[in-house]
């Protein structure tokens, strides 16, 4: 029992240090796309990710409220029945457009869901792509009390 201690200390020991190393971050901030989620707008968004204007496909589904009742976090899902390899859900209306992006591996489903914050009543726009394209299907939401900040 005494050994098994020692060795989770030595492995907690150890992620620590490549944590405060830089070495896990590095790893992951060479993915971030920190120009999409910068962007303001829906455009803006759709070019950083290198993207051309999403097409509306009836193969995209929203899963969300009609009306959030706290803004700051709101359930959205997409569904797709297109062989997706990224999703993301943004919304019009926020100080950052974006507000998830998913990679998709090949051979699972292409569902995602999760929170997002919403300062005001806005358009969700989620973005499938799928054969190099970029598919979408939009939903308002109206928000009563505002979650970014608000």
């Amino acid at each position: 029992m005494n050994l098994q201690r020692r060795n989770t200390l030595k492995f907690t020991a150890l992620i620590g240090l490549m944590v405060s190393s830089g070495l896990i971050t590095n790893v992951e901030a060479a993915e971030w796309n920190k120009a999409a989620f910068e962007a303001k707008s829906l455009d803006d968004v759709i070019k950083a990710m290198n993207g051309s204007k999403p097409v509306a496909s009836d193969a995209v589904t929203i899963k969300a409220p009609d009306i959030a009742e706290n803004g700051a976090v709101v359930p959205v899902g997409i569904s797709t029945t297109l062989k997706a390899t990224n999703m993301a859900i943004l919304v019009e209306k926020n100080p950052s457009a974006l507000a998830a992006v998913f990679d998709i591996p090949t051979g699972t489903d292409a569902f995602v869901t999760t929170r997002v914050k919403m300062g005001q009543t806005s358009n969700v726009y989620a973005l499938v792509k799928a054969d190099g394209k970029w598919f979408s299907a939009v939903k308002e939401i109206k928000v009563t009390l505002g979650g970014c900040g608000g």
